[in-house]
């Protein structure tokens, strides 16, 4: 019988790349001398495609596959999907959102708690011998204090929970306010960062909110606060943080995502007030199999039944 070709877009994760060539006749493009021109040949072929949320799809990808009908990206963002094309030409785009919730907000906290109470800083302190010539000066507490979270959508909310555990205030910026939720909505971000003593960044990349973390935004922060961005490193302007930090603009920033990953500027890692993670909020082995089970699971269902499991939202 016949088995239908996805062309694989990048690499994934081996126990994922083995599942999927026993079901499909999987294609990695990677390994052909010449992508392109295999595409002008065969792109046809290929009804299914393949790829991570950092490689992405590309619009000259989805061009090149006219028999595509499917797509299942491995990661919650999209940002690098060209959406809009593959929505008009009616693909269904699959992804892998709410199985990773739980690890980044975890991982959220521990950059929030790591950068007021500098653990890292302070192992390298004790490590380099200096705890035997002076303690480690004093740092910020967290628990009772003001949480601002830009982007409450499913991980937010999972943030916000965690923090509440702390006896935290939680306040949020969002592009409309959700009157579902329990927590005091800021119109503006302004007025979030104002307001708050930790900024957790929690939205979603792309476009419209590239640099929305601005020099201004670091400014209203002030030289108390500390910044958390666990979403896109496109967020924020990275070169304005770099220089809040160096300045005192800001206390301190915890980050797991960078504008070039992962060329992280050597200014940024030369930083004392800055915990810097390689992006590795979902990086546990329960999260990424649940991830991996998600995307085979995607593709299963758009084949039996023609709809994806879960799919990327349509424009509204």
């Amino acid at each position: 019988m016949t088995r239908t070709k996805l062309l694989m877009n990048g690499r994934l994760l081996p126990q994922l790349e083995v599942a999927l060539s026993a079901e499909y006749d999987l294609c990695p493009l990677w390994q052909q001398s010449s992508p392109d021109d295999f595409l002008k040949v065969q792109g046809h072929e290929f009804s299914g495609l393949v790829s991570s949320a950092k490689t992405g799809v590309s619009t000259a990808l989805i061009k090149s596959l006219p028999a595509l009908k499917v797509i299942s990206i491995f990661g919650v963002g999209y940002d690098a999907v060209d959406v809009t094309t593959a929505h008009q030409r009616g693909i269904q785009i699959g992804y892998t959102p709410e199985v990773l919730n739980d690890c980044v907000a975890d991982t959220a906290m521990g950059l929030l708690i790591d950068v007021a109470r500098q653990f890292s800083a302070s192992d390298r302190y004790l490590r380099a011998g200096q705890w035997l010539k002076a303690p480690f000066p004093l740092t910020t507490r967290v628990s009772g204090k003001r949480l601002g979270i830009v982007g409450i959508g499913r991980i937010g909310q999972t943030i916000a929970r965690r923090a509440s555990g702390f006896d935290m205030e939680i306040r949020y910026h969002n592009r409309r306010q959700n009157p579902n939720l329990p927590y005091a909505y800021e119109p503006s971000l302004a007025s979030l960062a104002e307001w708050c003593d930790f900024l957790m960044v929690a939205s979603s990349g792309g476009p419209e909110t590239q640099h929305l973390i601005s020099s201004d935004i670091l400014k209203k922060l002030g030289p108390n606060s500390f910044l958390i961005n666990i979403s896109r490193g496109s967020v924020i302007d990275e070169q304005a943080l770099i220089e809040a930090l160096e300045q005192g603009v800001i206390a301190g920033a915890g980050l797991d995502v960078y504008a070039d990953e992962p060329n992280v500027p050597e200014r940024l890692r030369r930083l004392d007030n800055a915990v810097l993670l390689p992006h590795l909020a979902s990086a546990t082995r329960e999260t990424r199999q649940a991830m991996a089970d998600l995307v085979f699971d995607n593709l299963t269902s758009y084949f039996k039944t023609g709809r994806v499991k879960v799919a990327v939202p349509t424009a509204n």
